[in-house]
C-alpha cells in the first residue's frame, strides 16, 4: 500500500507512516478522456516537487499541518478504458473509506472523480458534492462513455446534493440537468461575496469537494486542459474554502486537471499551496 519513494513536502518521519497519518493521498494519473490539452497524467509529480519547495508553516492558521501525517499510497494506474478506471477508483475508494482517515485524491483529469464521488455518496447518503470548476460537466455521456471528464458530476447531480461554483462554460444540452438554484456562475460571482453564504446555506453538514483547477483564471492557472477566461483568483478561493471547512464537515476532496507547462513552475506551486491550505483548514485547532 505504501509508496516508499514519495514523501509529502519531502519530509521524512513516522508521521507519514500509514498507521500514524491522519491523511491519505492517492494519485490517479489518468488522462484518457481529456479532449484538448493533455498532460494531466504528469500533474502529481510536478505537484510533489512543488510541495517539497514550499514553506510548511501556514501563517493564517498558525499551524504545520504536515505533522498530522500525509501518507502517499500507491497510485491507481488503470488506463484500459474510462469504464475500467471508474471501477478501479470506485472499488478502491470504498476500501479506503473503511480506514477512517481523511481521503484526498489527485488527478489526472476530471473523470477520475466519478468513482470516488459514488463511493462517498453511497457511504454518506446525505452528503453534498461541492464542485468547484469552470465547466458544468453534466453530460450523461460523451464520446460514447458516461465516465468521460465531461460527465464528471452528472451522476452526482442525480444521487447527491450537488453544488456547482465557478461555472462559466457548458454545452446547451447540459442546461436541462442543471439545478440553477445550486449553480453559481462565474459572471455572477465576480465582485460579489453573497454567493458564498448562499451556497453554504444549501449544503448538508457533510461535504466532499471536487476541485478542477480550471476554475482559476488562466492568468494564474494556465496549466490545465481547457483554460477558460473569467475565473476565480487565489484570495477569493481560499476565503471561500475557509468558510466551507469551518462551517461544514468536509470528508474528503480531489484536485484534478493540473497539466504542467515545461519551464513554468508557478501553477504547480499554487496547486501545492492550495492542497496544503485545504488541509490546514480541515485540521485547524484539531
Amino acid at each position: 500500500m505504501t509508496n516508499k519513494n514519495q514523501l509529502f513536502a519531502g519530509i521524512e518521519g513516522k508521521h507519514n507512516e500509514f498507521e500514524q497519518a491522519d491523511i491519505l493521498l492517492q494519485s490517479i494519473p489518468y488522462d484518457g478522456t481529456s479532449t484538448w490539452g493533455k498532460g494531466a497524467d504528469q500533474g502529481f509529480e510536478a505537484f510533489l516537487d512543488a510541495a517539497e519547495n514550499m514553506e510548511v508553516y501556514d501563517i493564517e492558521t498558525d499551524s504545520e499541518v504536515y505533522k498530522k501525517g500525509v501518507h502517499i499510497i500507491d497510485p491507481i494506474l488503470e488506463d484500459a478504458s474510462p469504464e475500467a478506471v471508474f471501477e478501479a477508483v470506485y472499488n478502491n475508494t470504498k476500501e479506503l473509506l473503511k480506514t477512517d482517515k481523511f481521503l484526498t485524491f489527485f488527478g489526472g483529469e476530471h473523470s477520475i472523480s466519478i468513482g470516488a464521488i459514488k463511493a462517498f455518496y453511497e457511504a454518506h447518503p446525505d452528503i453534498t458534492i461541492l464542485q468547484i470548476d469552470a465547466h458544468a460537466d453534466l453530460r450523461p455521456e460523451y464520446h460514447g462513455s458516461p465516465y468521460n471528464h465531461a460527465c464528471a458530476v452528472y451522476d452526482a447531480s442525480i444521487n447527491a446534493n450537488l453544488i456547482q461554483v465557478g461555472i462559466r462554460s457548458m454545452d446547451s444540452s447540459e442546461v436541462q440537468y442543471m439545478d440553477k438554484d445550486k449553480c453559481y456562475l462565474a459572471e455572477d460571482m465576480f465582485g460579489q461575496t453573497d454567493w458564498m453564504a448562499d451556497s453554504l446555506s444549501k449544503m448538508t453538514d457533510q461535504v466532499y469537494i471536487t476541485l478542477d483547477l480550471d476554475v482559476f483564471d488562466p492568468s494564474i492557472m494556465p496549466a490545465t486542459g481547457t483554460p477558460e477566461p473569467g475565473g476565480m483568483n487565489w484570495n477569493t478561493m481560499i476565503q471561500y474554502l475557509k468558510k466551507v471547512f469551518h462551517q461544514k464537515n468536509v470528508l474528503g476532496f480531489d484536485i484534478v486537471e493540473l497539466a504542467p507547462i515545461e519551464g513554468l513552475s508557478a501553477p504547480q506551486f499554487m496547486t501545492a499551496k492550495l492542497y496544503y491550505k485545504m488541509l490546514s483548514y480541515k485540521f485547524f485547532n484539531s
